[in-house]
């Protein structure tokens, strides 16, 4: 699995937002200028996440955008989810207004599809259980294989 560009620098995003959570509220220019991000594809994220919840934007004078829930309530899900819709490995399982199902020569003999949405929910629930606080945490190096942490 790997996911779209989009996908990841909407992670990328969110952990930048994550990090002024608490403090000023930050702006498309501020957040591309941070993540490296170009300009147009930070506003087009900032309104994909704004419309899954997951960033609320203030206007006025000193406006700009905030997490619209604490980081700790925003899972790595959530992100992915926002940008790619339901997490679906097979695009047989993708549902939703722009993704038909996929027409496919062995769905009529398949004996995976009936396990797929085990799969899905799986995959999902171990997204679902990184909180965007440990993505804005400080990396820890992991051990090399084989050498005990």
């Amino acid at each position: 699995m790997r996911l779209s560009s989009m996908a990841d620098y909407a992670v990328v995003m969110m952990i930048a937002a994550a990090r002024h959570c608490g403090g000023a509220r930050v702006n498309a220019v501020q957040l591309a200028e941070e993540t490296g991000l170009p300009a147009p594809t930070v506003q087009k994220l900032v309104s994909r996440l704004s419309a899954a919840g997951l960033l609320k934007s203030v206007r006025g004078a000193h406006g700009g955008f905030k997490l619209a829930r604490p980081a700790a309530a925003i899972t790595l899900a959530d992100i992915v989810e926002a940008v790619e819709g339901p997490i679906a490995l097979a695009t047989c399982m993708e549902t939703g207004p722009d993704k038909g199902r996929a027409d496919c020569a062995l769905e009529p003999a398949c004996s995976l599809r009936p396990h797929w949405p085990l799969v899905n929910q799986t995959l999902r629930g171990a997204l679902a259980g990184v909180p965007l606080t440990q993505l804005a945490a400080p990396s820890t190096p992991l051990p090399a294989p084989g050498v005990p942490a």
